[in-house]
């Protein structure tokens, strides 16, 4: 018994400990843009290791924000309202799809469903040309609205908020039914509310999806006040040459609004994630 209890707890310290390495080893890449965007020049530089700058240099984010041939500013606030206005809409859609597929009763809709399952194992490269071509006639070249349009449904978000709303007893759709509430009303009142996890963890993945997207909004921006920071930061990156620590503050620009609005919402993914994993 006691061997057990020891072989037990030494396991569990050795997991711990290569989880704690993993760890290290997963975060010390931020550690370094971070303590990077706040050194000075020669700090960055020194053949001589600093691992956090003798005093932060919060200038070089201004310097980066104000910078006139890369306006930051522009494309920090473009990304913002690109991903905000492509996630709403994605929402929006894939509640409706979820709930068609789940409750509605109409002819083929299985079918129709493994179809548009189907269509998820297409590389979405193949839609380039496609949606490049749409995106002309519909006159949206070199616009944001280029960059939120093609992408406002998903067929993945779909399924996985599909798998939460067959959880729900299909008895107390039948008896809102009976009480004569309608779909539009069932829908918003039950089902949308008990579903808040899996909504708060479909928003953020397209969220940041969107917020990384680099090659669709490369091919239809070319004007540079619609440029996202994904783009803007490549053309950065080419300007600011060896200015080593502009170059780590615009990472950082990047890259920390998705940390923070991961570690405020990680709570939510792993719940909506185990819900929508769940058979349904």
């Amino acid at each position: 018994m006691n061997n057990d209890r020891i072989d037990s707890k030494g396991l569990r310290i050795l997991v711990f400990i290569l989880l704690s390495a993993g760890a290290v080893v997963m975060l010390f890449p931020f550690f370094w843009m971070i303590s990077g965007s706040l050194k000075t020049l020669r700090e960055i530089t020194s053949p001589k290791i600093v691992w956090w700058p003798e005093k932060m240099q919060w200038g070089n984010y201004l310097a980066v924000l104000t910078m006139k041939s890369n306006p930051f500013g522009v494309y920090f606030r473009n990304s913002v309202i690109v991903a905000v206005t492509n996630t709403v809409f994605t929402l929006f859609t894939t509640i409706l799809g979820a709930f068609a597929f789940s409750r509605l009763e109409f002819k083929g809709r299985d079918k129709l469903f493994g179809f548009l399952l189907a269509t998820m194992m297409v590389p979405s490269q193949m839609y380039l040309i496609t949606n490049f071509i749409t995106i002309t006639r519909m006159g949206l070249y070199d616009t944001l609205w280029a960059q939120i349009v093609p992408y406002t449904a998903s067929v993945f978000y779909i399924y996985l908020l599909r798998q939460f709303f067959n959880q729900i007893p299909n008895q107390i759709y039948l008896a809102a039914k009976v009480d004569g509430c309608s779909d539009w009303k069932f829908l918003w009142k039950m089902m949308v509310p008990n579903a808040k996890s899996s909504l708060v963890t479909i928003g953020l993945f397209n969220f940041i999806a969107s917020w990384n997207a680099y090659l669709w909004p490369l091919l239809v921006t070319g004007n540079i006040n619609n440029r996202v920071l994904s783009i803007g930061l490549q053309y950065f990156s080419s300007d600011a040459g060896a200015d080593y620590h502009l170059m780590m503050a615009g990472a950082t620009i990047v890259v920390l609004p998705l940390i923070l609005i991961y570690l405020v919402f990680q709570k939510y993914i792993i719940q909506g994630i185990a819900r929508g994993g769940l058979k349904g």
